[in-house]
């Protein structure tokens, strides 16, 4: 009894403490919000003729004016 038990337990526990499928998920999301994040600014910066210091600080400006001060 005690050995089907252990296997039962073994064959519960294995899939849970495989997690290469999931971390791998969390690599591909980060990758894919750090190419978002860089196109925006690429785009932000593109469309602007002034300097990236004032670009940066016109974002930060409408970041703090939604989340309030």
């Amino acid at each position: 009894m005690k050995k089907k038990l252990l296997g039962l337990y073994i064959k519960m526990i294995h899939p849970v403490k495989n997690e290469k499928g999931a971390q791998s998920l969390e690599w591909l999301g980060l990758a894919a919000l750090l190419i978002l994040v860089l196109g925006i600014i690429s785009q932000a910066v593109s469309n602007e003729e002034a300097s990236i210091g004032q670009v940066i600080q016109k974002i930060i400006q409408k970041i703090t004016k939604m989340v309030g001060d």
